[in-house]
């Protein structure tokens, strides 16, 4: 069985849209996926500081049609995509939730639910009463998840899978590996995942 390694982070759209269409990707492959949650601030911190230049001094025209594109995608994965206010948010709190939802067998709904808050509700996950809300929508307890999120075993994981996708050769996300070796980054690249994973490339 192919393997499929997808390192995320809810903060960005792109992995709102790649982490949409996964399931029916997988499905249609009958890979297995690892779910790598991490802290993409880190990654752009270590190897990728010129997106902060980007941001702060985009080129209008890239820009208008960086905003087009993502509608387009949007409406193509039928989500909602819209701007939230506090743009980029401090994604430590939601991405260590996401590590403890997974302890409780509840990565999925926690992680869609945090994209759907944030991308679609446009409300700032980095608020521990808003994290809170999102546990409840994934059916958990939320003090009792945001509590484990402070344990220093999740935090170790998180920034453990930081640091190894660095080392793997990532720069964002999200970034998913292919049985092990094979590296893709990008939405827009699960044709090229899906074909790997059909034919079992390991690089």
């Amino acid at each position: 069985m192919a393997t499929l390694e997808f390192f995320f982070d809810c903060s960005s759209p792109w992995t709102y849209l790649a982490f949409t269409r996964l399931p029916a990707l997988l499905e249609r492959t009958k890979a297995a996926v690892v779910w790598r949650p991490i802290l993409v601030g880190g990654v752009f911190n270590e190897v990728n500081r010129d997106v902060y230049d980007r941001r702060a001094n985009p080129e209008p025209r890239k820009a208008s049609y960086y905003e087009k594109d993502l509608q387009d995608w949007a409406r193509l994965c039928g989500i909602r995509i819209g701007k939230p206010p506090m743009f980029p948010v401090r994604a430590v709190s939601v991405m260590r939730c996401v590590i403890a939802a997974d302890e409780k067998g509840a990565l999925l709904p926690f992680a869609r639910a945090a994209f759907e808050t944030y991308w679609g509700d446009l409300e700032d996950i980095s608020r521990k009463d808003v994290l809170a809300k999102i546990a409840q929508r994934a059916g958990l307890d939320g003090d009792a998840l945001l509590a484990r999120s402070e344990a220093p075993e999740v935090k170790d994981r998180l920034r453990v899978n930081t640091e190894e996708v660095i080392a793997r050769g990532g720069f964002g996300s999200p970034t998913m590996f292919v049985n092990s070796s094979d590296m893709y980054f990008g939405n827009d690249r699960l044709p090229l995942v899906e074909a790997a994973l059909a034919a079992g490339r390991t690089g």
